[in-house]
């Protein structure tokens, strides 16, 4: 029986640096997932809307540091991903502050619909297409096997 690699699940979960493929990309978020999905029911259950937001927020650091280095495969910038994490807290940050919004208001689907336009976008483009070939500017190939 193999041990577990903390040191690697560490570095999936806080560094912004290196590179790596889609099937990590894809094991870590359905790890990071399962993990809120089950803190979000929890704390909906105990607080309602004020800590489950608070539980997003703090998922938000693993989640960015997964998709900043899946963009370094990809070789974009990881400004693109800031976007839509920085839209995230602040729409957070807002529900804390004012509540849940009301997605029937027209005015909130301006800011709603473009938000999950660009949230499919990143699915897509870290979840779906292959990283670039060879090392890039953010490190070594992570297929390469010389990491």
């Amino acid at each position: 029986m193999s041990s577990i690699n903390w040191t690697y699940w560490t570095y999936l979960f806080t560094s912004f640096h290196g590179r790596i493929s889609r099937e990590p990309f894809w094991i870590a978020c359905g790890i990071l997932a399962a993990v809120e999905i089950a803190t979000q029911w929890l704390a909906s259950g105990i607080e309602g809307e004020r800590l489950s937001t608070i539980v997003d927020l703090a998922f938000t650091y693993p989640e960015f540091a997964l998709a900043v280095k899946r963009s370094n495969d990809r070789n974009l910038s990881p400004w693109v991903v800031a976007l839509f994490f920085a839209g995230n807290v602040a729409l957070d940050l807002f529900t804390l502050l004012n509540g849940a919004m009301d997605t029937s208001d027209p005015v909130n689907g301006i800011i709603l619909i473009p938000f999950a336009l660009l949230a499919v976008a990143l699915i897509v483009e870290l979840g779906f297409r292959p990283g670039t070939s060879g090392p890039n500017r953010y490190g070594p190939d992570p297929l390469s096997g010389k990491i």
